[in-house]
């Protein structure tokens, strides 16, 4: 019947105390507490010890390469206007490293702009290896320019229109950058365009 205090019940099923079903090996009954679940340990960096590997000169960087970064296989070049008249009068080359950091800290960045109104760490170019549709329709894989601004306070313009921060913005052939307040404008071209080898 059913007020048994433990044992067998007609059916054959153990019960415990107040009849109820006892599932489980005996040991596991006497409320002892379950078996403690092993978590293996996780290998990868986070929080200050990730950040601690994205330093230059004490300086935590705001970018990190994505998998996908690549160095380019065309030379890029950024022409600096101010005005109408051409910066230094060399355009910056773009086909070294894989990524450019722009902005006003001297220790880490790759292009140094000196205008107040930009941040420290300001904007980045980064060559990525990506996949999209050509004109035939078929997937076609290219080292292409992106650029993102670093969640600035003065933000970044391509071609006269504030970038989104945080988010990749590809890059053509004479697209137009402009960093805060700043006059100068980022032309980039590449030297199959310009005809000009380096």
């Amino acid at each position: 019947g059913r007020g048994h205090r433990g044992g067998a019940g007609d059916d054959g099923v153990p019960r415990g105390k107040g009849g109820k079903e006892v599932w489980g090996r005996q040991e596991e009954q006497g409320g002892a507490p379950p078996p403690a679940v092993v978590v293996q340990p996780v290998m990868e960096l986070s929080g200050k010890l990730a950040a601690e590997t994205n330093k230059v000169g004490g300086v935590v960087l705001k970018h990190q390469p994505p998998a996908e970064a690549s160095k380019p296989d065309k030379k890029w070049r950024l022409y600096v206007f101010k005005g109408e008249a051409l910066v230094d009068g060399e355009p910056l080359y773009l086909h070294r490293n894989d990524h450019y950091l722009f902005g006003r800290e001297q220790k880490v960045v790759d292009v140094l702009c000196a205008h107040p109104s930009i941040s420290k760490q300001h904007a980045v170019v980064q060559f990525r290896l990506t996949t999209k549709p050509g004109p035939d329709g078929l997937d076609q894989s290219a080292i292409r320019p992106y650029l993102m601004d670093l969640g600035t306070v003065n933000g970044t313009f391509l071609n006269g229109d504030q970038l989104e921060a945080q988010r990749y913005y590809e890059l053509l052939p004479q697209d137009v950058i402009r960093f805060a307040q700043s006059t100068r404008e980022y032309v980039l071209l590449h030297e199959e365009l310009t005809g000009r080898g380096k």
